[in-house]
């Protein structure tokens, strides 16, 4: 599958932006989709993931009450609704899809088992 992401650009400390992801399959062939996100000199790191069947989501401790991740079956598309962006927000970030499910989003170094990756997308929020 081909994703699609877009959404990101430069947004002031304490706004929002909406990121989306788009491709073929990308809700009926993997259960698990979302977010990762790497900053410059830092690992990739999981952000958000919603499962593709019920719903459900997970999020980084970093993001918790500030990002909701959403997701449209019929439109084969994820959304990261991001508020409160702060400096340390700033990172390419990239839409996943795993057949898995969430588990590459929650154990370190859980990029490495990602099936499906989006170009990334760069979101910058300056002070």
């Amino acid at each position: 599958v081909q994703l699609q992401a877009s959404g990101g650009g430069l947004v002031q400390t304490g706004g929002s932006l909406r990121l989306s992801c788009v491709g073929s399959g990308l809700t009926s062939d993997y259960s698990g989709i979302g977010w990762f996100r790497q900053a410059p000199g830092k690992e990739r790191e999981g952000v958000a993931c919603i499962s593709s069947s019920d719903g459900v989501t997970y999020y980084a401790e970093s993001v918790k009450g500030r990002f909701t991740i959403s997701r449209d079956n019929a439109k084969n598309t994820v959304y990261l609704q991001m508020h409160s962006l702060k400096s340390e927000d700033t990172a390419v970030y990239y839409c996943a899809a795993d057949k898995a499910g969430h588990a590459a989003w929650l154990v370190p170094d859980g990029h490495r088992y990602i099936e499906a990756w989006g170009q990334g997308t760069l979101v910058t929020v300056s002070s």
